[in-house]
């Protein structure tokens, strides 16, 4: 039997959220003590008892959460865009990206494996669940980035507490409430709160895997306080994405694509394109179609018909906006569109173009995650390669160009976890999602992400007794 879902006990205690588009509040949310995780984590892990027994069950539950978050879709979408800032067309995508996932991972079950090994003995894998899993999620995709959380942790026979972040909390606890009514109680619960509780979570003895995705430095504190239990980690970090165009690259026909591959969500992903390498001979001619495109965009509320970009969504995001592109324009570059953030209510930031950037500027060498696009130009294939993979990062790139084989040839080059050619961050559920370098530790997507929430438990039995 499922039924609504109350929430967490909380301490009474609410914090602010914020409408990025005004800067003002507009609603609160539970501000939960680390202490009243305890009770949290206990009844997740007397519901996984029931919950990891029957996957018949699971798939039949998880079917019926996706159809409850399509029917929520309304209210989810206005109230996402409300707190995170997007317009609200990317808003309802991100809901049916929610659903979909849910619907995918539905389907896939732990199966028996055989071992052959020649010995006369019968030898088997059975997936077993882990147990109560912490998912940390950040501000830029809440909802997606939670499903793609919860839906393999529950798929797999596992219950889940998902933390978001304070910047996006109202969405995902909405979420949680709506799929909640497909579910037995206590196997998906939300909690809200500020920082220690997303640490006090990640170290709590109780919880036997932990995904987060997030910035570099969190990740590692991540990492250290869920050492603390020996708990399973999958962390999907920062990037810094390279976008390499060829020499034969049809400038015009790319330029949308190539455009919004880095400015979608006001370049907040974490798999956006962040620099672009263009041969020499064609360098004024990239620069000038991307400032063209940038100049022509609306950008406005999420909730404000005809907006393509909304705002930054945060305060101090935005002001690490501002600080990377400061110091790219005192380092020499050149703002041929934008360079500030506009002058009106909200964390608004112009979509700016940078030029003539040195290679060593932070906005080239970091992650800037924001509206700001560094283009730099190369003079040979060799040296535009060796630039794209010269940072920490290593969580996707891409190859622009007419000649799909000479343009697979240095996407095989390129030292990222995904690689794309003639398109940038798109992604199948039933494919892998990984970073090498400091952009990632563990898989995440499709059936190694679901088996990322197993462990195997093998049996020997004799053929005779």
């Amino acid at each position: 039997m499922t039924r609504p879902r109350r929430a967490a006990a909380g301490s009474g205690e609410r914090f602010a959220v914020l409408d990025p588009a005004t800067g003002e509040a507009f609603d609160e949310a539970p501000d939960q003590r680390p202490e009243e995780l305890d009770a949290v984590v206990d009844r997740a892990h007397e519901a996984w008892r029931g919950w990891r027994t029957d996957s018949v069950a699971r798939t039949t539950a998880l079917t019926a959460a996706a159809d409850a978050v399509e029917e929520a879709g309304a209210g989810l979408a206005r109230l996402l865009t409300r707190e995170q800032g997007k317009p609200l067309s990317e808003s309802y995508a991100e809901i049916a990206r929610t659903a979909a996932r849910l619907r995918y991972f539905a389907e896939l079950a732990p199966r028996v494996q055989p071992i052959a090994d020649g010995r006369p003995v019968h030898s088997e894998i059975r997936w077993r669940s882990l147990g109560p899993v912490a998912a940390i999620v950040p501000w830029n995709f809440p909802l997606q980035l939670a499903s793609a959380k919860i839906a393999p942790a529950l798929a797999a026979g596992n219950t889940v507490v998902v933390k978001p972040s304070p910047f996006t909390p109202l969405a995902t606890r909405l979420l949680g409430s709506v799929m909640s009514t497909a579910l037995p109680e206590d196997v998906l619960t939300v909690v809200t709160g500020r920082e220690p509780l997303g640490a006090r979570l990640a170290s709590h003895p109780g919880i036997r895997h932990v995904t987060f995705t997030g910035s570099v430095p969190t990740g590692r504190a991540v990492a250290r306080s869920a050492a603390a239990s020996l708990a399973r980690v999958t962390l999907e970090l920062g990037g810094n994405d390279a976008a390499i165009l060829l020499d034969d690259v049809d400038v015009e026909r790319i330029a949308d694509r190539l455009f919004w591959a880095a400015f979608r969500n006001c370049g907040q992903v974490c798999m956006a394109v962040k620099r672009v390498y263009v041969p020499a001979r064609l360098y004024a001619d990239v620069v000038e179609a991307l400032a063209h495109r940038a100049k022509s965009t609306v950008v406005g509320a999420g909730l404000a018909p005809g907006s393509r970009l909304g705002p930054v969504n945060n305060a101090p995001q935005l002001a690490r906006v501002e600080r990377r592109t400061a110091q790219a324009l005192a380092d020499g570059a050149r703002a041929v569109t934008g360079g500030s953030r506009l002058d009106r209510p909200g964390y608004f930031f112009a979509p700016t173009i940078l030029a003539d950037v040195p290679p060593d500027s932070p906005v080239v060498t970091e992650e800037q995650f924001g509206p700001v696009l560094p283009v730099l130009p190369y003079r040979s294939l060799d040296e535009a390669v060796e630039a794209a993979n010269g940072t920490r990062f290593g969580l996707g790139g891409s190859v622009w160009g007419t000649d799909l084989d000479a343009a697979e040839a240095v996407a095989g080059r390129l030292e990222c976890g995904t690689a794309w050619i003639n398109h940038h961050a798109e992604l199948s559920l039933a494919q892998p999602f990984a970073g090498i370098k400091e952009s990632g530790v563990g898989v995440a997507g499709g059936p190694w992400g679901f088996h990322g929430n197993l462990r195997p438990f093998v049996v020997h039995r004799p053929e005779e007794a």
